[in-house]
């Protein structure tokens, strides 16, 4: 008998402004895509919904409130890493929240910044910056990093 695929899922929180920007972190210390830029993102916690998760981790990363109407489903990404892990991946977007984002997490963020989403920095993780583009396309979901 064959075992059942797991994945870990992640939820990311696109903060867009009037301009059309969204905003990104730099990694740091993590040990993971140090340098790196992605949005306020992280993986599910046990028992927790894709809706809750986003709303956690954009208090914990950046400070802003959420509430569950504010959250649009963007965009889920099968995703593949080099090393064959696969992840699901889950994009929410908005346009209105609470507070004005902050780095609330400097010991694992070295700064904030708001990025085009049709053409994010050279330095933005290569699975948030292919979801961006499928995102812009507003196409709702993509496979990244598999081979047929």
């Amino acid at each position: 008998m064959t075992s059942r695929y797991r994945s870990v899922v992640d939820v990311y929180v696109l903060l867009r402004r009037a301009d059309g920007r969204v905003l990104l972190m730099e990694r740091a210390n993590t040990g993971y895509a140090d340098g790196q830029l992605c949005p306020p993102s992280g993986h599910l916690e046990q028992g927790e919904s894709v809706i809750a998760g986003a709303i956690r981790e954009a208090a914990e990363e950046v400070g802003v409130e959420l509430g569950e109407a504010a959250l649009a489903f963007a965009h889920v990404v099968h995703h593949r890493s080099p090393e064959g892990e696969g992840r699901v991946g889950f994009f929410f977007l908005t346009d209105s929240w609470r507070g004005e984002p902050v780095n609330r997490e400097p010991h694992k963020c070295a700064r904030l910044l708001w990025a085009d989403p049709t053409n994010p920095p050279e330095n933005t993780v290569p699975y948030t910056a292919a979801a961006l583009a499928q995102v812009s396309k507003r196409q709702p979901f993509s496979l990244d990093g598999w081979t047929s």
